[in-house]
């Protein structure tokens, strides 16, 4: 079993720079557990001992609006972590965190985890690093939501997500995150039927293809100056 957490920690990059034995040392004090899909793994304003790793499957942080709309805040999936935010300021949780699908996560004890970031130098330049990295985000997905039209948001976010995880193939950019129609307009504060006519017209035009495994694929017309206009919102 120690085996097989510590291949799991190997890929995760807040671990990718430890050694064989510095990750046999971490696994000891990594407890895993599995969540099935719609299961909730952290609730909104609670109090959290622990920083929860996603091994395997795919999860969402969301908040829920007085009218009861759902705003989703990230997607998180194997490798990601999350919770270590009230770990370091002792505030609860500001968003509720739910598996989207059967997932396998490692939790890691609040003792455990400053053990960790002040015992392991590079675990720490590590965490450094990421939550930089996640500020930026945070900062380009403020961006979006100044856009008035419904095609630049979405513009914006397949933009930044080809540059975070985008995969160059032969006939375009390869989005790596397989996202619904619903989660996109989660992201870009639209409805799922806006999102839908938007993608419907972009494949039409060739601008982008969804593949047969539903993946998204950035097609060069995307890219091409004059694209994201508001001609295309007065047409939708």
């Amino acid at each position: 079993m120690e085996n097989v957490k510590i291949e799991f920690l190997r890929n995760i990059p807040l671990f990718s720079t430890l050694t064989d034995k510095e990750l046999l040392q971490i696994s000891n004090r990594v407890v895993i557990k599995e969540f099935l899909r719609n299961e909730i793994i952290l609730q909104e304003e609670e109090t959290t001992e622990f920083m929860y790793i996603v091994l395997f499957g795919k999860v969402k942080v969301v908040q829920i609006t007085e009218e009861g709309k759902e705003i989703l805040l990230a997607i998180h999936q194997s490798n990601d972590f999350f919770g270590e935010l009230s770990l370091i300021d002792g505030r609860t949780s500001a968003a509720t965190v739910l598996a989207t699908k059967d997932s396998l996560v490692a939790i890691i004890s609040k003792k455990n985890f400053y053990s960790l970031i002040f015992g392991q130098k590079k675990v720490l330049e590590n965490l450094l690093r990421i939550l930089c990295s996640r500020l930026r985000e945070s900062w380009k997905r403020v961006h979006i939501l100044n856009f008035r039209n419904a095609p630049q948001r979405i513009r914006m976010l397949f933009i930044f997500l080809s540059n975070e995880t985008g995969k160059e193939t032969q006939g375009g950019i390869l989005l790596n995150d397989k996202l619904t129609h619903q989660e996109i307009a989660d992201m870009t504060g639209l409805t799922r039927e806006t999102v839908t006519r938007v993608l419907n017209k972009w494949r039409r035009n060739g601008q982008i293809s969804v593949l047969k495994n539903k993946f998204v694929r950035l097609n060069p017309l995307f890219f091409e100056e004059g694209t994201g206009s508001s001609l295309e919102e007065t047409s939708l």
